[in-house]
């Protein structure tokens, strides 16, 4: 066996026994409902971390680690609107919706009355 082929089988191993810990969380939630409600919620919480630091592990789970810290450097940069940009944009918007409703309106009475005029 090849490097490769270890660490992929490795990475498959901890991806089953992350959705066996999630099953452990949904199953045991369902099987101790006589527990509290509390230490039923920590008991999933706990199982859910455990199960996405497995995945974390893999090399998908690093990866997708890795992105998330760099959209979260991007998102750091993007400027953003100012409260006077937003509140023009919005009106700008309602203003076309309102136009675009009266014109539907507008083109279906049309349609209503010629179809009458019609059909009699």
């Amino acid at each position: 066996m090849n490097k490769g082929s270890t660490s992929k089988t490795l990475d498959n191993l901890k991806w089953l026994l992350a959705l066996l810990v999630f099953g452990a969380a949904v199953v045991g939630n369902s099987y101790f409902v006589e527990v509290a409600f509390l230490y039923r919620v920590l008991g999933v919480v706990f199982l859910f971390i455990v199960g996405l630091t497995l995945i974390s592990l893999t090399s998908f789970g690093s990866n997708s680690i890795k992105l998330m810290r760099e959209s979260r450097t991007e998102i750091r940069k993007v400027v953003w609107p100012t409260r006077m940009e937003t509140t023009q944009t919005f009106l700008v918007i309602l203003t076309a919706i309102i136009l675009l409703c009266l014109l539907l309106w507008g083109l279906e009475s049309l349609l209503s009355f010629l179809t009458k005029l019609v059909l009699g």
